[in-house]
């Protein structure tokens, strides 16, 4: 074997002729000393192809276990070959029981094991001094891990709050003698990689049995693993090298952040991916592994893998409560008022957690509520320009600091400098403590929470901050503004929402209402309006129509399919809804048309309040308000007013009629109220249409034009849309006939200007005039 010229240690591989005058000089360089050097020709491939140092590194340490144990190779003729060429060129290695057919075996004179040469080896087919040599080396877990416990015991992370029992359950299972490898599953955001860190805090802190004591936990870096990879084989090399590397320290727990991307990682044409290579240490138990995924990328990837899936031992991490969540933010509140230089009051963590839940549907507690308060400290913090200017005293005495102690320390003989540089630190420090003095006026508020909730959703911050209790105060009132003719239903209705809310029952089950009365008369309007009342905006009003659900496997597109079904990994059309907004209005319109497979759904979810979806993940419907509507007993005929009844009371008979013959008794008995909803007047008609001519005259205004009515046009609006089938919907057909068409006629055809248009009310109907 050549070695290099220049280092002496490593095998040569690249060779250089020169010539010095007439004398020809040939030098062998190894890899590494060829980089040093910087040879143009081997840098320009080594660019070209991408191979950095650590890649060279890797290749010499591989070419000198190859060619270890050939320093005997003497020429023998054209025909014979060192071994490690056999090894390189070659399918079959040459191993010491097989000497190879070209050359003789060698003699017993020639023993590898005496001699000088026999020191060269230690007997158990190994380089000597290789682990000794590397020992205090971590090639592979420094470069693509992060060394979680070594965080921890400097102190370098935030305090992990909560999680006592999953943090236990890790643990528990860390210890078994076998497939001790936990799996975390959550969904993202509820605090998966904190219970990580916190075993690293317990092991830490010597909070663990026994054997445990002096692990290490180790984060593994999925992308720094796989970033570079780009000869065939250097991937299964890095993992391979990993395993190894961790199978000789003994006291390596890895864990793997988002470990579904093991599988397929790497993953080519004649290549393993990760988890294959790791699924034989798995199984011997030579590597011990925390996972950490998602339910979904669990079932699409894991579960698939049966021989994946048994050697982890799941562990379910639900998204903690409200009351959980604002203990958690006690714990990291200090962390934020430290880094933001801000005072954050204690009602503010749990005003955090609730506005988060209720604004913010689309994430998870406590990861939500965590990055509200961080925001908010952020913007409180840029509003205060005393707190930047903090920061700069701080930064500027630091380096006044630095400067003094240099001076002192006979570096420098500048005495006035240093007379200046303590004048200015006194002052400076002054100024630093007035500043401090008066931080703690700096707080963050309900206004401050709001104004960042308005920024992320849209909803109006002045909305966000009216409690729940004034809204439910005014939700009578506001109502009343918008719907027409309706006043008892609308006082029904707003008893039966404050009853729900103020939760005197023990068992939380949604509020839930019937409405029943025929069509147009504003059923559909009172749960749009509702929903904008309670929750700011239309947007969380979950509207099924029950003609779409008349089939028996309907179910299954509200919770899921079953497995085995197609659609199996679709989340169900009202269960993932709520899951993403469980604040919100539900509406399930037509409910007589429904099968009775989803009257029985509907019947478990208005008693417990929560279901299960066909993934196994339990839905909680207590926050939402569900209301059913139907025009069952609008259409009969009556045989007579009989004595003293009215006309609504009859109605109100005949539609309670008319729902028993449809549904069960145990459904109807689950029923906050039955709602039933009036036919409309004449009067009643008059106001609808002011309201519907005043949204015409708000979407005018944007062109310019200006549109004003009188009363007599009301009431012939009124009167012919009154006695039609289809009630208020008849008002706006008239409207659009009547006077929407002139309008956009006058408008189209150039006859007006931006102006004033007015609609006045005849004997024929209505006419419609410009200025």
């Amino acid at each position: 074997m050549v070695l290099c010229s220049n280092c002496k240690k490593r095998p040569a591989v690249v060779f250089i002729t020169t010539m010095q005058g007439s004398e020809k000089k040939n030098e062998g360089l190894c890899l590494v000393c060829a980089k040093k050097l910087n040879i143009p020709q081997v840098a320009d491939y080594m660019e070209h192809m991408g191979i950095s140092d650590e890649d060279i590194e890797q290749m010499s340490d591989q070419m000198m276990d190859i060619m270890s144990g050939d320093e005997d190779f003497e020429m023998g003729g054209a025909g014979t070959m060192p071994d490690f060429m056999r090894r390189l060129f070659t399918d079959h290695p040459i191993t010491d029981a097989e000497p190879p057919s070209d050359r003789p075996a060698p003699k017993p004179s020639a023993s590898r094991g005496s001699g000088e040469k026999g020191k060269k080896d230690s007997g158990d087919g190994k380089r000597p001094g290789k682990k000794q040599e590397r020992k205090g080396e971590l090639k592979y877990l420094d470069n693509y891990c992060t060394n979680l416990s070594k965080k921890a015991e400097d102190g370098d992370m935030d305090g992990v709050v909560g999680r006592d029992s999953e943090i236990a359950r890790v643990i528990q299972i860390l210890s078994r003698r076998q497939k001790n490898n936990p799996c975390l599953i959550g969904e993202p955001g509820v605090g998966k990689t904190a219970i990580a860190e916190g075993i690293a805090q317990k092991i830490a802190s010597g909070d663990v049995p026994f054997h445990l004591q002096d692990k290490k936990i180790y984060l593994l870096d999925m992308t720094a693993l796989v970033a570079g990879t780009q000869f065939r084989g250097q991937f299964e090399s890095r993992v391979k090298g990993l395993v190894e590397e961790v199978k000789e320290q003994g006291n390596v727990i890895l864990f793997i952040d988002e470990v579904h991307s093991l599988v397929g990682a790497g993953d080519s044409e004649g290549s393993m991916n990760a988890a294959n290579i790791l699924k034989p240490a798995l199984s011997r138990g030579e590597v011990q592994v925390i996972g950490a995924t998602t339910f979904t990328e669990y079932r699409k990837y894991i579960e698939k893998d049966g021989a994946l899936e048994r050697r982890f031992q799941p562990v379910k991490v639900d998204e903690p409560t409200v009351e959980d969540t604002v203990q958690i933010l006690e714990g990291v509140a200090k962390y934020y008022e430290k880094f933001h230089r801000v005072s954050i009051p204690k009602e503010m963590l749990r005003l955090c957690a609730v506005l988060s839940e209720r604004y913010i549907t689309d994430r998870f507690l406590p990861d939500k509520a965590i990055d509200l308060l961080d925001e908010s400290c952020a913007y409180v913090s840029i509003r205060h320009p005393e707190l930047t200017e903090l920061d700069r005293l701080v930064e500027r005495i630091d380096e006044l600091k630095a400067e003094i102690d240099e001076i002192d320390d006979g570096t420098s003989t500048d005495y006035q400098l240093l007379q200046e540089r303590k004048f200015e630190l006194i002052n400076l420090t002054k100024r630093r403590e007035e500043l401090i003095k008066n931080q703690t006026e700096v707080q963050v508020t309900a206004s401050d929470l709001a104004h960042v909730i308005e920024i992320w959703t849209g909803i109006p911050a002045n909305k966000i901050e009216e409690t729940e209790y004034a809204k439910l105060r005014d939700l009578e009132a506001h109502l009343r503004e918008h719907i027409i003719g309706q006043e008892e239903a609308i006082s029904a209705l707003a008893r039966a929402i404050k009853r729900s809310r103020v939760q005197m029952s023990v068992r939380r089950r949604p509020a839930s209402f019937i409405f029943v009365g025929p069509t147009g008369v504003g059923k559909t309007e009172l749960v749009k309006v509702l929903s904008s009342e309670l929750f700011d905006s239309t947007e969380p009003l979950i509207r099924l129509d029950m003609t779409e659900y008349m089939e028996k496997h309907a179910v299954s597109r509200m919770i899921g399919s079953p497995p085995g079904y197609v659609g199996y990994d679709e989340a169900g059309q009202l269960t993932e809804k709520v899951r993403r907004r469980p604040y919100s209005v539900i509406l399930f319109d037509e409910i007589e048309k429904a099968h009775p497979d989803v009257m029985n759904l509907l019947l478990q979810i208005l008693d417990e309040g929560r279901i299960d979806d066909a993934q196994g993940r339990n839905i909680n419907f207590e926050n939402t308000i569900i209301v059913m509507t139907s025009n069952a007993g609008s259409t009969d005929k009556s045989t007579g007013v009989g004595f003293n009844r009215t006309e609504e009371e009859i109605s109100r008979d005949k539609a309670l009629k008319a729902l028993k013959d449809f549904l069960r008794p145990e459904f109807v008995g689950r029923i906050d109220e039955v709602i039933v909803f009036k036919p409309l007047t004449v009067e009643d008609y008059t106001k609808i249409a002011d309201l519907m001519l005043k949204e015409t005259r708000e979407a005018l205004s944007e062109r310019g034009v200006a549109i004003d009515w009188d009363e007599t046009a009301l009431q012939r609006i009124a009167e012919k849309a009154h006695g039609q089938r289809y009630g208020a919907r008849d008002i706006r057909r008239v409207l659009r006939d009547d006077v929407e068409d002139k309008i956009a006629e006058l408008i189209v055809s150039g006859e007006i200007a931006p102006a004033s248009i007015h609609i006045r009310g005849t004997e024929e109907g209505v006419s419609v005039d410009p200025e």
